[in-house]
């Protein structure tokens, strides 16, 4: 017969276990939760590269992939358009099947300006750490490759970004070549945090299949506030202090609800780059 004091002990051992799954599936969710946040900076590809299910970025303007539907964002009442109309122009097709041969001086100062509908974006670019990114935007811009080009994704949930660089606004598009990953080691990335200000490449990575290395496109993000995210993405990029007033004006605009067909959590804002310009200091 089992005592009063044997029966408290059971109960406690089995109220202890209870507590210990419901920690362990908790963990759980939230690797997925932050697994889903992290994918929304992957995008597709179809090409003569594989296909990842995090998302990877297309090379092949003619196909038509679609993104990955993940939870990126959480919608927002609709705010009023706080940015101007878009500037007369068409957006450019033209896609390069080899990454440019780098021309840029590593040991120089570059520059980068987002003339957006909403207002100026400079970035003071980072090109002795990310070379090979710097002088991908030199020559992209140069081409007028994000001329008139949408910033299709507002992330302001478990992550806080702004997407661009997609002349097909959908998350599928691309220069038609990858560059490598680069400074993935910046003093900048402390506790898998990206500071407000970063300016990083989207890529196709995957953390859990380590699949997905060196597959920067065109697509980068604009990091408006601090966000926890792995260090997988190239830095390359600092936004000026003014430029932050335009990412929070932006923000604060909120974000659409998810597209069902691409997963993209559009700015409720109309952020249009008009002009985008690299200039050596």
């Amino acid at each position: 017969m089992v005592s009063q004091e044997q029966r408290k002990r059971q109960l406690a051992r089995e109220k202890f276990l209870r507590q210990q799954q419901r920690r362990t599936d908790a963990r759980r969710k939230a690797r997925m939760r932050n697994a889903a946040i992290a994918s929304a900076l992957g995008v597709v590809l179809i090409g003569s590269l594989a296909l990842y299910t995090t998302g990877v970025l297309k090379d092949d303007d003619k196909s038509n992939a679609s993104a990955d539907v993940t939870p990126s964002a959480s919608a927002s009442s609709k705010a009023p358009d706080p940015c101007e109309k878009p500037a007369a122009g068409k957006v450019k097709t033209a896609t390069w099947k080899k990454e440019p041969a780098i021309t840029i001086d590593k040991s120089a100062a570059y520059t980068m300006k987002l003339a957006t509908t909403c207002g100026d974006i400079d970035i003071d670019l980072k090109a002795s750490a990310a070379p090979h990114t710097v002088n991908s935007f030199n020559f992209l811009a140069g081409k007028g490759f994000f001329d008139h080009t949408k910033c299709h994704r507002l992330v302001n949930s478990g992550i806080y970004v702004l997407q661009c660089g997609d002349p097909q606004g959908t998350g599928t598009g691309g220069p038609g070549y990858t560059i490598p990953d680069e400074n993935l080691k910046d003093k900048s990335l402390k506790g898998n945090v990206y500071p407000a200000g970063t300016v990083a490449m989207a890529n196709q990575y995957n953390a859990q299949t380590k699949e997905g290395r060196n597959t920067g496109g065109s697509q980068f993000f604009l990091v408006y506030q601090d966000s926890q995210l792995p260090a997988d993405y190239t830095p390359f990029g600092t936004v000026s202090e003014a430029g932050m007033k335009v990412l929070k004006k932006i923000a604060d605009a909120g974000a659409q609800a998810a597209d069902p067909t691409t997963g993209n959590t559009a700015p409720n804002a109309t952020v249009v780059i008009n002009k985008a310009t690299v200039s050596k200091s």
